[in-house]
């Protein structure tokens, strides 16, 4: 079993960087298009930045999902060192179950209907359904919910999982 949480750890890592160098090295590259367009055409790209405005929300939600799949999450350090071992358990539980719940209710329940309610709705540039930049946080939060799962393994075994 831990065997199989460590496959799917490292797979979905793999997966999770890969897709966020794309989308950085994509945002990079039209970055530099929309400033070359800009200030040596003087005729600027105006798609880039509608573009880019997607790819940003995206690479956040993919680094999110990332960040509580690798452990590498903002926490408050200090404020766990000073407390027991038993506290500092229950407290680690806590948060992630809070994570797991907010994945499943927020990201992925309320991620999908707001992708189904803005089907009909059109970027104003490039004509793209809005949907398509929403459906991003059910995507992220079905990541975040297997890594929480992990996670939660982990809290309750205590064994790590890499």
């Amino acid at each position: 079993m831990i065997e199989l949480m460590t496959k799917i750890r490292r797979g979905i890592n793999a997966l999770l960087s890969t897709i966020a160098a794309i989308i950085l090295i994509t945002m990079s590259v039209l970055v530099i298009y929309q400033v070359f367009t800009r200030y040596v055409l003087n005729n600027p790209a105006d798609f880039t930045e509608e573009i880019i405005r997607y790819l940003l929300i995206w690479i956040c939600f993919i680094g999110a999902a990332y960040a509580f799949n690798s452990r590498q999450h903002m926490a408050l350090l200090f404020v766990q060192a000073k407390m027991k071992p038993a506290a500092r358990r229950a407290l680690v539980i806590f948060s992630d179950v809070l994570v797991l719940l907010f994945a499943i209710f927020v990201m992925v329940m309320g991620g999908i209907n707001l992708a189904v309610s803005a089907r009909q709705e059109f970027s104003s540039l490039l004509g793209i359904p809005r949907s398509l930049v929403y459906a991003m946080a059910p995507i992220a939060g079905v990541f975040t919910i297997v890594a929480q799962i992990i996670n939660l393994v982990e809290d309750f075994t205590g064994i790590e999982i890499k």
